[in-house]
C-alpha cells in the first residue's frame, strides 16, 4: 500500500496576478488522484484542507496519518468526507463497514482511528474522492446515498446552466464542524457551472471535475473580478480555490463536479456573487 502526499501553500492575490499557466497549475491544479493501490493526497495550507483520492485494487487501503498532521491517526483532529466516483466500494470505520455505490458519500467524524477503503470488484475498482478539514468536535459517521441528498434544481437550458445540485455533506443533512461537500450534475446541452461566479471569504473551496467525456475539457475560472484567470481541466482532476478567488467553469460538454468547502461557517448560501456583466465593466 502506498500513501503519497504533496503540500501547497497559501497565495496572495497580488502574487497570483503574475503567474503564468505553469505556475497556476502548480499552485492550484490537482491531478493523478486515482492510481490503483494508492492513496494520493494534497495538503494545502489554505484552511489546512486536504484533497485526495483512494483507489483500492486487490487489497484494502488504510488511511494513515501523513507527516504534516503530526498525529498518530489521520482523523485525530480532522473530519473526512468521501464520495465514490468509481465502481462499487466499501469503507470500514473502526470496525463498521459502509457500502458506497457510485456517487454515494460518507462523512467520517473526528477521532475515528481505523479507516480502510476497499473495492467490491478489483476489475472495476472504487474511486473514493476525499476531502478533509480540521475538526474541533467529533460528530457521528454517516453514509449519505445520492438518493438521500438534498436536491436543488437551478438554471435553464437557455442560459446553458440547467443543473441539479445534490447537497450530500451539508448543514441540515449531516452534522459536521466545517466540512461541506456536494455534487452538481449538468444536464445535456448545459456547460456552465456556478453562474454567476462568486466568492466567499469565509470559506475556501475545491472543485473536482468528473464525467467529462473523452476528448472534452472544462475551463475553470479563478482569480479576482479585476484579474480573472483560467485553468483547463481534464476528467477526474481537481482545483483549489483560495478564499479570495472566484470559482466557476464552462465545459466543451456537460459534466459533473464535486464541490467541497471549509472555513468559518456552514451557511451554504453565504456567497458574494459576481455577475457576468461585472467582468465587462
Amino acid at each position: 500500500m502506498t500513501i503519497n502526499y504533496t503540500e501547497r501553500y497559501a497565495v496572495h492575490p497580488d502574487d497570483c496576478e503574475g503567474y503564468n499557466n505553469a505556475q497556476l497549475r502548480k499552485n492550484f491544479h490537482v491531478g493523478g488522484l486515482f492510481k490503483q493501490g494508492e492513496i494520493n493526497l494534497v495538503y494545502t495550507q489554505i484552511d489546512r484542507y486536504i484533497v485526495g483520492g483512494a483507489c483500492p485494487a486487490g487489497t484494502p487501503l488504510a488511511l494513515e496519518a501523513i507527516d504534516p498532521l503530526k498525529a498518530e491517526h489521520f482523523l485525530d483532529r480532522r473530519e473526512l468526507g468521501a464520495i465514490n466516483v468509481g465502481g462499487a466500494g466499501r469503507i470500514e470505520v473502526d470496525g463498521e463497514s459502509y457500502d458506497l455505490a457510485y456517487k454515494d458519500a460518507i462523512y467520517v467524524g473526528a477521532g475515528s482511528q481505523v479507516v480502510r477503503f476497499e473495492s467490491v470488484d478489483a476489475a472495476n475498482p472504487a474511486k473514493f474522492y476525499l476531502n478533509s478539514a480540521p475538526a474541533h468536535k467529533s460528530y457521528p459517521t454517516r453514509k449519505v446515498s445520492l438518493a438521500d441528498a438534498e436536491k436543488v434544481q437551478l438554471g435553464s437550458l437557455e442560459t446553458a446552466n440547467d443543473r441539479v445540485i445534490n447537497k450530500l455533506i451539508v448543514n441540515g443533512v449531516v452534522d459536521s464542524c466545517q466540512l461541506q461537500m456536494g455534487m452538481t450534475e449538468l444536464k445535456p446541452g448545459s456547460v456552465w457551472n456556478t453562474m454567476p461566479a462568486h466568492t466567499h471569504s469565509r470559506r475556501m473551496e475545491a472543485y473536482f471535475y468528473f464525467e467529462v467525456p473523452e476528448d472534452q475539457a472544462v475551463c475553470h475560472f479563478m482569480g479576482t473580478r479585476e484579474e480573472s484567470r483560467h485553468i483547463w481541466m481534464a476528467n477526474e482532476q481537481a482545483v483549489i480555490s483560495p478564499t479570495w478567488s472566484m470559482h466557476s467553469g464552462a465545459g466543451t460538454s456537460n459534466y459533473t463536479f464535486i464541490w467541497g468547502m471549509a472555513g468559518e461557517n456552514l451557511d451554504y448560501d453565504d456567497m458574494d456573487k459576481i455577475h457576468p456583466t461585472d467582468f465587462t465593466s
